[in-house]
């Protein structure tokens, strides 16, 4: 039998996933609070529904990546105070985000999301570890391809250049 052969949960983390498991947590407790906030400015249900979705996949995450590292006895990094709703109405409209800019806000943070539980994962030996991540990327991975499907149907979606080859031109 090799090393680190036994039960994962027996083994220690290495610096690597260490790093990447708290920063990781970092960067989705402060998406949860931006989340929350930004819910309080979105007029279209749908985009409400996936901000809800968002909030609730954060808070799993959370929590999942929170017990691995109490159990390895890492310090946790801080929580953002749960913010407040509000009432959409009362937010002046130049101050207020629009429906469009949540979207694209939200479209930009999972795919910032997939490629940090990708990495995660590549620089995992632990199998219990990278097949956390990767239950993270696959929610992720899904929750992204609704928030494109909605931002296609609602006209949000902003394509960049596309490339039109012609046939036959060298």
């Amino acid at each position: 039998m090799g090393i680190l052969s036994g039960n994962p949960k027996d083994e220690p983390m290495h610096y690597g996933e260490v790093f990447g498991a708290w920063s990781y947590l970092l960067t989705v407790k402060g998406l949860i609070a931006g989340y929350q906030t930004q819910l309080n400015h979105a007029g279209d249900e749908d985009l409400q529904k996936l901000l809800i979705e968002a909030i609730e996949g954060g808070q799993q995450e959370v929590r999942q990546i929170e017990a691995l590292l109490k159990e390895n006895e890492v310090v946790l990094p801080p929580t953002p105070p749960e913010r407040p709703k509000a009432c959409l109405d009362e937010i002046p409209a130049g101050a207020r985000f629009q429906d469009p800019e949540i979207a694209a806000i939200l479209s930009m943070n999972i795919s910032s999301g997939l490629v940090a539980c990708s990495a995660i994962m590549g620089q995992s030996i632990r199998e219990d570890i990278a097949m956390m991540f990767g239950q993270f990327h696959l929610a992720k991975a899904t929750l992204g391809a609704k928030v494109l499907r909605m931002n296609k149907e609602k006209g949000w979606l902003v394509p960049p250049p596309l490339h039109l080859s012609k046939a036959g031109v060298c």
